[in-house]
């Protein structure tokens, strides 16, 4: 028997093959909305993951009720990237941001003049550590031009601002940082223009949160932490709905969904991953297991894309702002 013949079975099929995947043609003059629309015809296989994430990114962008996070680690920073997460910032697409102290750091770094540099996965490590070469994956950064240059830029911010009070949270000291950098590209400083809040649950896991630790003596500084957590639980439960581009994993990432389960998870979501699942890892967990936990709502708009955020994440961003045109 030909399953066609059976009413159901014929209908579900017809409804599965209703799209055929499409093959397109690179142009020199096509342009980038271009682009996502071939991609998203072309469909297999991260191809129209990155087409529907820039859909989801626009939905929740033109929702008004939500409230819009932006979680990331700070390996991206290094990068050229930065100034596309500082964009989104300084473009209004971003109510809160959920990052790490590492995120911190090099926006500090390289925000104060101090350049990092193109590199390669393959030099001798123990040679660039000879020649005070830091490498982060394929980027290179000069020892000075890391360490001693946030120390310098901390104790002086932490100087400064120890005159007004002693007690501040993670994000109000993260906003005076953002006033004091003179860069474009600075996701701390388009931050402190948009008052847009930046949480760090792990301020201390790294330069910026480990120089207030050593200064405390001196300028008696003391991190709010609980502050900081209050503000980010008001805004979860004062918000109509809750949408989120998560991009890795880690705490970033955890403590995005974990105070979404408290307003019953995100409406919308898009992932920006490498990691996989298989190992149970929560950076490889995918959204339908945040379900599972209340994190995400069972009817909530979300994808997966398994990308390299560097390239991922522009096109993303491309492709919602051809949507929102």
């Amino acid at each position: 028997m030909d399953i066609r013949d059976i009413p159901l079975l014929g209908e579900a099929r017809e409804e599965l093959l209703k799209n055929p995947v499409k093959d397109y043609f690179v142009k020199k003059d096509m342009s980038v909305c271009d682009l996502i629309h071939a991609l998203r015809e072309a469909h297999g296989f991260m191809a129209g993951h990155i087409a529907r994430a820039a859909e989801i990114f626009a939905e929740m962008i033109k929702d008004s009720e939500v409230t819009k996070f932006l979680a990331f680690t700070g390996n991206l920073v290094s990068t050229g990237l930065r100034g596309v997460l500082a964009q989104m910032i300084l473009e209004g697409y971003v109510d809160v941001v959920i990052t790490t102290c590492g995120t911190i750091d090099h926006d500090i770094a390289r925000g104060t003049g101090h350049h990092y540099y193109k590199g390669d996965w393959f030099y001798d490590d123990s040679l660039l550590k000879v020649m005070e070469i830091h490498r982060l994956g394929n980027v290179f950064i000069p020892m000075e031009n890391y360490g001693l240059a946030i120390e310098k830029f901390t104790r002086k911010l932490l100087e400064d601002i120890s005159k007004e009070k002693k007690k501040w949270t993670p994000s109000e000291i993260l906003w005076e940082a953002g006033k004091r950098i003179n860069d474009p590209y600075s996701i701390l400083r388009a931050a402190s223009i948009k008052k847009v809040p930046v949480f760090v649950p792990g301020i201390v896991d790294g330069a910026f949160g480990t120089n207030i630790v050593i200064q405390s003596p001196f300028t008696g500084i003391e991190l709010d932490i609980v502050g900081d957590e209050k503000k980010l639980m008001d805004i979860v439960f004062e918000s109509n709905k809750l949408g989120a581009i998560i991009i890795g994993g880690g705490i970033s990432k955890h403590h995005t969904i974990w105070w979404a389960q408290f307003k019953d998870g995100l409406d919308y979501t898009v992932y920006i991953t490498t990691a996989v699942e298989y190992d149970g890892s929560l950076s490889g967990a995918q959204p339908r297991e945040a379900i599972s936990w209340n994190k995400l709502k069972p009817a909530s708009k979300n994808i997966v894309v398994y990308a390299d955020a560097t390239i991922a994440l522009p096109l993303v961003l491309a492709g919602a702002k051809c949507l929102l045109e």
